[in-house]
């Protein structure tokens, strides 16, 4: 199965306060370790929500949307796409990572859609 793997954002990553080089060093060696165990596909930071847009969808209206937005722990500082065989195992990486942000934070992991998922629409 595939999860998306989602670094929530916090004060500091929505403040664009970048990490210290022993975070980097630290993930960067957690993300090795993904790479040699054939889980990660794909991952990335995110810069703060105020330098991104969104697009709200009202029928055929398209309204654009300046950032930042409101609700830090809503929004994401970066993300991570894994194949696992099942949520246990990714729950299990997950609790090796390093703690991404300086202070508190939290991770969430969410099974993707698979084509089978489809199978009866």
């Amino acid at each position: 199965m595939r999860v998306m793997v989602i670094v929530k954002a916090t004060g500091d990553s929505e403040a664009g306060i970048m990490p210290s080089a022993e975070l980097l060093q630290a993930m960067g060696a957690f993300n090795e370790e993904l790479i040699k165990a054939g889980i990660m596909l794909a991952g990335d930071g995110l810069k703060p929500s105020s330098q991104g847009k969104r697009v709200a969808f009202d029928g055929t209206s398209r309204t654009i949307i300046d950032g930042p937005f409101a609700r830090t722990s809503e929004l994401v500082a970066g993300y991570w796409i894994w194949r696992v065989k099942d949520m246990a195992e990714a729950v299990e990486w997950v609790k090796r990572c390093p703690n991404p942000m300086p202070g508190p934070s939290e991770i969430e992991i969410r099974p993707l859609y698979e084509m089978e998922d489809f199978a009866g629409a």
